[in-house]
């Protein structure tokens, strides 16, 4: 299950989505949860649906890369589907004891896990095709209106990117401690859910460990390089918006508009 949490790694690539100035690409997953809960019927969902291929067909990105990180997700979307599907009114379909299934229940249960899923979906195709490094350099140019009221924006992206670059390490981590400890007798998988909790002890523990090393290893090297933060810091690769940048948010734009109008018509 760990292997399976993908979110915060990249996959190098040539392709016109990889190749979009981070900012672009930041801004449309913007217009595009904004397009996504906006959406509230087949035809506007189906719309952002299509998109969504569209952009992972342009991408080039294995859908079972997109799939296999939707696998930690799946108590939650049953979570979400059951409270939709049970307690929703409308027309009853079949009920029992407290529970009632109803025709909108259905619609709407079916809408919601679409939704995250969705959601879940464009996000990480950000991430899949963006570096840490041109995430964090995005995230400060967007943010920098905020440096007049003396917000530190470069170290809050720093923050960020490296926080979302330590999740697959952690992630390596983790799983091989458990490897380890179950190589050392220890069960993960029987007893009752007090038990199963003092059973993750013997993992967190080192984990924390780790983790903690890990981030004085970091400032450590960051402050033998003479890192002083975002003042007078030059980039190696200067961020700059093309013809296909423009395109690319006017086509964001079209899609949200798109939504909007299908939305105002009931569609």
């Amino acid at each position: 299950m760990l292997k399976d949490i993908t979110l915060g790694q990249y996959f190098p690539g040539n392709t016109l989505v990889h190749r979009l100035d981070p900012r672009t690409k930041l801004i449309a997953v913007v217009l595009y949860i904004v397009a996504l809960f906006s959406a509230k019927s087949w035809v506007s969902n189906g719309l952002v649906v299509a998109v969504l291929v569209f952009c992972v067909a342009l991408s080039r990105i294995r859908p079972a890369a997109l799939f296999r990180g939707l696998k930690p997700l799946v108590l939650i979307v049953i979570l979400t589907a059951l409270l939709n599907l049970f307690y929703t009114d409308g027309r009853v379909l079949a009920q029992w004891w407290i529970f009632r299934i109803t025709a909108q229940g259905i619609q709407r249960a079916v809408l919601m896990v679409l939704r995250i899923l969705l959601l879940v979906c464009g996000t990480f195709l950000l991430t899949y095709t963006t570096s840490p490094l041109a995430l964090t350099d995005g995230l400060e140019r967007l943010m920098a209106p905020l440096k007049r009221i003396r917000v530190p924006v470069h170290e809050l992206a720093m923050m960020m990117s490296i926080a979302l670059r330590f999740i697959p390490t952690l992630i390596e981590e983790t799983d091989k401690i458990i490897s380890a400890q179950k190589a050392r007798g220890a069960d993960f998988d029987t007893g009752n859910l007090v038990q199963r909790a003092k059973a993750m002890l013997p993992i967190l523990v080192p984990l924390f460990v780790s983790a903690f090393r890990r981030a004085d290893e970091l400032a450590t090297a960051m402050e033998c390089r003479c890192y002083h933060g975002g003042e007078g810091r030059t980039r190696m690769k200067v961020l700059t918006m093309g013809r296909a940048d423009v395109a690319a948010l006017v086509f964001w734009c079209l899609v949200v508009a798109g939504v909007f109008l299908l939305a105002g018509r009931g569609l």
